[in-house]
């Protein structure tokens, strides 16, 4: 995990003007397709500020090569916006503010964006605090009514609601958790850092690395409210780290990355009571691998068939076959083609990964094998500085966005 920069006083001046700025600028980075940008794949990237990067970068893809269209183009200027979700209608983006001070209070931000359909390019709506230091994941309900966000700092997870317009208002709610694990440099306190939402809507879970908890939520979409269910999470080996969390597409299983063990665990869910059951935990790491290891991200392919998760330290994808009972075994290792994969995303059609190496400051594209599940590095790595998150467009294509709810 990267230890957050507590920016204070700067920081807060930074976020006001990056609210009334929008900038687009496109990077010097070579065209590498002769697709047009209305038929490419739209990707939006997350970084962070503290370097070269002012904000979120736009990119797109020819989906018939992977080849570079355009970008990396600076779309909207942010502070350390390091994670990024849709509003369902594909018109809005938001983004956390990854800071433990705005506006003179403990907490970072959520910012809002409307999205040019033909360009990509961002107009900043309005900001909100987020209710809690270093917000590092949100997410978006499936009505459009409401956004989540897990602050990493503070422990706690926070439900903003959100205009016609989709703009953010204040919280509507905030859910404090407790708790701490066997390491004593990450695991002092709880440390949300990530919420998801189930199939039904009827239930949010937070991946809390710090107290090695998977917690589980009612959530009430039309209020904006959570209450702890009953039971009220799992708990997983101690000094796991739970980290970031992935549905199977039957809704049925969940899948977790943890970060401080470097393993997956994966659990049966039962949506009519809200009640997760591990069973299975691996290894996300080669056999022999003796270096220092942290992992980050996770995800599962379209049809089931396959998860994968990135590794932080031996920079590698693993890749997994899941069985007819979500069961994992591993099929393969693959590098990065970076240093500190810190977030990768697969595309709808399961056809394209993109890979976020922070460490080296770069994005690569990887076509992957649908009858093995491996993905193979496409062209050259692209400059992106310190990216942290990889979101693709909700429309798939450029120039096509569904109208906001009235």
């Amino acid at each position: 995990m990267r230890r957050r920069p507590q920016l204070r006083a700067f920081v807060c001046a930074i976020l006001t003007l990056a609210c009334a700025c929008g900038v687009s600028r496109e990077a010097a980075s070579p065209k590498t397709s002769t697709a047009t940008a209305g038929d490419a794949l739209r990707i939006f990237v997350g970084t962070y500020t503290g370097g070269k990067s002012r904000g979120i970068y736009r990119l797109e893809i020819d989906p018939a090569t992977g080849g570079l269209v355009s970008g990396p183009r600076l779309v909207g200027v942010s502070v350390n916006p390091s994670f990024l979700a849709f509003h369902p209608s594909g018109q809005v983006l938001y983004a956390v503010n990854e800071v433990a001070n705005f506006r003179d209070a403990t907490t970072g931000a959520v910012s809002a964006f409307a999205v040019d359909p033909t360009t990509g390019n961002l107009t900043p709506l309005n900001q909100q605090p987020s209710e809690g230091a270093d917000p590092c994941h949100l997410v978006v309900d499936a009505a459009g009514g409401h956004l989540l966000v897990a602050n990493y700092s503070s422990g706690t997870v926070a439900v903003l609601p959100l205009a016609a317009d989709g703009r953010i208002g204040p919280a509507s709610a905030v859910r404090r958790y407790a708790g701490s694990g066997p390491n004593s440099s990450r695991q002092e306190g709880p440390h949300a850092h990530q919420v998801l939402l189930d199939a039904s809507q009827r239930y949010a879970l937070c991946a809390d690395l710090g107290s090695d908890r998977i917690r589980v939520e009612r959530y009430d979409g039309a209020a904006g409210h959570l209450a702890p269910n009953e039971p009220d999470g799992v708990a997983l080996e101690p000094g796991s780290g739970p980290r970031h969390l992935a549905w199977h597409p039957s809704g049925r299983i969940l899948y977790a990355i943890n970060e401080l063990r470097s393993t997956v665990s994966a659990f049966r869910w039962d949506a009519s009571e809200g009640v997760l059951t591990p069973f299975q935990a691996i290894s996300a790491l080669p056999d022999g691998f003796t270096g220092e290891n942290t992992a980050a991200e996770i995800a599962v392919s379209p049809d089931g068939r396959f998860v994968y998760a990135s590794n932080r330290g031996d920079d590698s994808l693993v890749i997994f076959a899941a069985d007819a009972s979500g069961k994992l075994s591993p099929a393969g290792w693959v590098p990065t083609g970076g240093r500190m994969p810190r977030s990768f995303a697969i595309d709808p059609t399961g056809r394209w990964l993109i890979a976020a190496n922070q460490g080296s400051s770069s994005v690569v594209v990887f076509r992957i094998d649908p009858e093995t599940g491996l993905p193979r590095a496409v062209g050259t790595p692209i400059e992106v500085p310190e990216p942290a998150s990889v979101l693709f467009s909700p429309s798939h294509r450029t120039g096509t966005t569904r109208e906001l709810p009235r």
